[in-house]
């Protein structure tokens, strides 16, 4: 892979990334998990929310999509870093078994809905996708809605001016807020992520 990677850099060949890396048809809601080290793209007609514990790490690009810079020649990409951070153990098997849409449901009710969708357990981070009632859990919430045009965010104990959040926004709710409700501004079901750092 890495010797067909470095051609592909020198512009010689096309990088058959199907050859060497697993292919998982994605539908709405899915939740793929990356842990460091994990081999990784999305393709063309998805739209992904990606939720990092690391923004200031790099992601080091081993493939440009045989994009070319003005000289004609490949992208500058990071083949010699990205060698030295890729986790071979993460076989089709595991992937499977460790990475591909791992939800729990928590609660499901008339009151509200929640699953966890997790991040892996090498991260730090929880995600949950719910509906309704939430509480902050002493920490700040990090959320965004995946689902419905339109959320109203309000406090029960008057902590904030209610707010409007539209499909695919992000918003965060302070830790002393401790509780809120998300509920949707027409009558249609809304569904939104929330990443908090577990306790």
């Amino acid at each position: 892979m890495l010797t067909d990677l470095k051609c592909a850099q020198e512009g010689r060949i096309s990088f058959d990334a199907e050859k060497y890396v697993n292919k998982f048809h994605a539908k709405k809601h899915d939740h793929f998990l990356i842990p460091a080290g994990t081999i990784h793209c999305s393709s063309k007609n998805c739209m992904v929310l990606e939720i990092s514990a690391t923004p200031y790490i790099f992601t080091f690009k081993l493939w440009d999509w045989d994009r070319l810079v003005l000289d004609g020649l490949p992208r500058p990409i990071h083949i010699e870093d990205g060698e030295k951070n890729i986790q071979w153990n993460r076989t089709t098997s595991w992937v499977k078994d460790n990475l591909v849409n791992h939800v729990e449901m928590i609660h499901d009710g008339d009151d509200y809905l929640e699953e966890r969708t997790g991040l892996h357990e090498l991260e730090f981070i929880e995600t949950r996708r719910f509906t309704s009632k939430h509480q902050t859990d002493h920490g700040f919430n990090m959320l965004n809605l995946v689902e419905g045009q339109t959320a109203l965010i309000e406090s029960p104990k008057n902590e904030f001016e209610p707010y409007t959040v539209h499909y695919a926004e992000t918003f965060i709710v302070p830790a002393n807020v401790k509780e809120y409700t998300i509920r949707p501004l027409n009558d249609e079901i809304i569904k939104v992520i929330k990443a908090y750092v577990r306790n």
